[in-house]
């Protein structure tokens, strides 16, 4: 950055790019409490509102954490490193394991809300599986935390005409989940699609996820398709933008 383009940037975005770059650096490592407002209001001779503001980017970024009484600290969760191909193979949950050890490496992960119900499809459900006016739907929700910090909220769709009777519609669907499942009823998951974008969260997602002010979601929204090409499933995930790095690897 330029000292021109450094002297046209608000005050508080020149103390939080030195304080991320403090952390990026180790100056603060994870855990470690970082200047306060009274701290930098000395060191930049600032006003409070402008150390708050300073504070509130690395906040929104999800650097750092607020505790109450105590101050701003660096966050010591480790971003979930989420490899879009590797985790849906089917050498994977086809062998009873779960898509999700392809991105916990053995990190302790809980699914600690589940929720199975039969419910009328949103249009762009019943879109995307080719469903009839008053077919239903199977939806499993489900809240997953990793270290005990909640990370992602999910909700699979699928017929409800499809999964009826199955471990499907059970709050456990056994080794190598809804996937393994689905090809025990010989409509076995060869296709993935998904698509992914960003917006703030609404207030029940950053209450179920414990997000500080400022965090957007990513939303990914992934159909499975059988061998037909006939879409068995939707599956509709938030996920905390700040817990996560996105990696998809695939040949040229």
């Amino acid at each position: 950055m330029s000292s021109r383009e450094s002297g046209r940037q608000p005050k508080y975005q020149r103390i939080a790019a030195e304080l991320r770059t403090a952390v990026e650096a180790g100056a603060y490592g994870p855990g470690e409490r970082l200047p306060g407002e009274n701290d930098l209001m000395a060191a930049y001779g600032v006003a409070r509102m402008t150390a708050r503001q300073a504070l509130g980017v690395l906040q929104a970024e999800g650097i750092v954490e607020a505790r109450k009484g105590a101050g701003v600290f660096v966050r010591d969760f480790r971003p979930v490193r989420r490899r879009g191909a590797e985790r849906l193979a089917h050498a994977r949950w086809g062998a009873g394991r779960s898509v999700w050890e392809a991105d916990v490496a053995g990190r302790e992960l809980v699914v600690d809300s589940v929720e199975v119900s039969v419910e009328a499809p949103t249009a762009v459900v019943a879109g995307v599986l080719d469903l009839a006016e008053g077919d239903r739907v199977c939806v499993r929700r489900r809240r997953y935390t990793l270290d005990g910090k909640p990370v992602l909220l999910a909700a699979s769709h699928l017929p409800a005409d499809l999964v009826a009777g199955t471990p499907i519609t059970r709050p456990d669907t056994g080794p190598g989940g809804v996937y393994a499942r689905l090809a025990d009823l010989g409509r076995r998951p060869v296709r993935f699609r998904e698509e992914i974008r960003s917006r703030m969260p609404a207030e029940d997602e950053a209450g179920r996820l414990e997000l500080p002010p400022g965090v957007p979601v990513v939303l990914i929204a992934r159909t499975a398709f059988d061998a037909d090409g006939a879409a068995v499933e939707v599956n509709e995930m938030v996920l905390d933008s700040s817990a996560y790095v996105l990696e998809y690897d695939f040949e040229a």
